[in-house]
């Protein structure tokens, strides 16, 4: 009797502390939220200068989530839109991305069969007028903006053609533009097959199915490689789907676990494979995140896919989207995730981390071993996926990433096109010694970072002597080495020819076909595709 009334007095004493940490918090929080009004209500009357509370309210509201994670972020109504290609991969426009330059608005790509391509707008046309107001003095985003709408919309144009007239008058008809997630498919060598995922947007595992379907069909498929490199997620559903494609029905891909038991779910496959036997290998980097994660993660846990490349980013938290009024919402962590070998992918903190965002170093104390659920292969949790074979990709010159940012090598390919009524098939497209001499030459006339990373030390180096006054001592040793460290725009662009040639044409294959042509000229020269091609499988 004396241990029941006990028993009671405690759980009486606990539901008592339980009550009152509640009560607490929300006097804490309406605490907070007065002194908030307070505050904004000052600021409108008093502050010397005009100010706009609602700008004010989401500064705050941003910075608020953003010091629980990345991932928490505020939705405002007006970017429902981005909203929408996030999770379905369409959006309402004409199927153009623009640019500005020094004094007007390029179209500096378009999709292929989207109205704006079946209108005949090309990469290099000017656009003067959109919907009768010169775009002169409008911005990117302005223009962008206008170019959106529902579908079935129109949009007027006046256009300068890159081939042809100038001030062409065009009406295009707005459609729902569609980004499949399958980029790029198809059989990269007699015998191996080739699929370039870049999200996972609703729907998005039926192309990937199509994809694979296809690729059976041909009679020759013995090896296939998903390349998951960049894809930073998406829906988890489409995700599960795609492994679905190679797993047995009623297999557990991965569960959550959130602080509610609503969030805690397990997700199983619902269809029927297409093919459990076909070696299959995922190609990752460090921008693979999320669903991609899933996915990676699964397989290998699975003891179904061989993963090859670099360790992946390290996203295992689940985001749901829940309305906070006026039509505005919040995209907030809800839970995290856990495959099948019951690792969360993860990092474990957020502040540790590489520059692109990935996962830094993580120390092996806090990194725990697990086993695979066929064969008992040990892998590790602590962050992200790490590859069963890893391999690390090829780093660009200073001097091709600078031509990329600098739009050069885009403006370029503009101008072959102009000139240039067609070219040969991707798979077979080269620049002729010549044609690159002339790109040489076009480069050498414009504003890059030409300094190899050697012409860079040097510079500290020279600035460093200065500093600590040994610069007078060593100045005919310093003349003498810059001499031979510095090179001008030419000779940078001719020792990097490999490279920059064909980082070249990939960009005018896109000119001629595509999007798909430029993925079809990258697995040219794509070392990293090509050693998997030729790994020897783990599983």
């Amino acid at each position: 009797m004396k241990k029941l009334l006990s028993f009671i007095t405690g759980l009486a004493f606990l539901l008592i502390t339980l009550s009152a940490q509640a009560q607490s918090n929300d006097f804490k929080a309406a605490k907070s939220l007065e002194i908030q009004l307070s505050i904004l209500r000052e600021l409108s009357m008093l502050y010397v200068d005009s100010i706009q509370v609602d700008k004010l309210v989401k500064i705050g509201i941003d910075a608020m989530l953003e010091s629980l994670d990345p991932y928490t972020v505020y939705i405002p109504e007006e970017d429902d839109e981005n909203l929408e290609l996030l999770t379905t991969g369409s959006y309402g426009g004409i199927g153009a991305l623009i640019k500005k330059t020094e004094k007007s608005i390029i179209i500096s790509e378009q999709y292929e069969n989207s109205p704006a391509a079946l209108n005949g707008l090309v990469a290099g046309d000017t656009i003067v007028k959109v919907d009768n107001i010169p775009t002169e003095n409008l911005k990117v985003e302005e223009v962008s903006a206008k170019m959106k709408g529902k579908p079935g919309t129109d949009v007027k144009f006046v256009v300068n053609k890159l081939k042809g007239p100038q001030g062409v008058e065009l009406t295009i008809t707005r459609q729902r533009i569609h980004f499949s997630d399958v980029e790029y498919s198809g059989m990269i060598s007699d015998s191996t097959g080739y699929i370039r995922i870049t999200g996972f947007t609703l729907g998005g595992a039926k192309d990937v199915r199509k994809a694979l379907l296809d690729l059976k069909a041909s009679g020759k498929l013995k090896r296939l490689i998903i390349d998951l490199r960049g894809n930073g997620g998406g829906i988890l559903d489409e995700a599960v789907e795609v492994v679905s494609l190679f797993v047995p029905k009623s297999t557990l891909v991965v569960y959550s676990k959130g602080k509610i038991p609503q969030m805690d779910m397990k997700y199983y496959t619902k269809e029927e494979p297409v093919d459990t036997q076909l070696p299959l290998v995922v190609l990752v980097n460090s921008a693979s995140a999320s669903s991609s994660e899933i996915v990676t993660g699964a397989l290998q846990d699975l003891d179904r896919a061989t993963i090859i490349g670099t360790r992946t980013f390290g996203k295992g938290l689940v985001q749901s989207i829940r309305d906070v009024g006026f039509n505005d919402k919040i995209k907030l962590t809800t839970a995290k995730y856990y495959i099948p070998s019951g690792r969360c992918v993860q990092a474990i903190d957020y502040s540790h981390r590489n520059p692109d965002g990935s996962v830094g170093q993580i120390p092996d104390s806090l990194i725990k071993a697990f086993k695979t659920v066929n064969k008992g292969r040990i892998v590790y949790d602590g962050g992200g996926i790490t590859p069963d074979i890893p391999l690390v990709p090829e780093q660009y010159s200073r001097a091709a990433v600078s031509l990329v940012y600098n739009d050069i090598l885009h403006t370029y390919s503009v101008n072959y096109y102009k000139n240039h009524d067609k070219i040969s098939d991707p798979t077979n497209f080269s620049l002729t010694d010549q044609e690159y001499a002339d790109f040489v030459k076009f480069a050498s006339d414009k504003s890059f970072d030409q300094r190899t990373a050697t012409e860079v030390e040097f510079d500290q180096v020279v600035a460093l002597s200065k500093r600590e006054g040994l610069y007078d001592n060593m100045k005919e040793t310093i003349d003498a080495l810059e001499k031979k460290v510095k090179l001008s725009k030419a000779e940078v662009l001719m020792k990097n020819s490999k490279e920059i040639k064909s980082l070249l044409e990939e960009e005018i294959c896109a000119r001629y076909y595509y999007q798909k042509g430029r993925v079809a000229s990258i697995i040219r020269n794509d070392k990293m595709l090509q050693n998997a091609e030729k790994a020897k499988l783990v599983n």
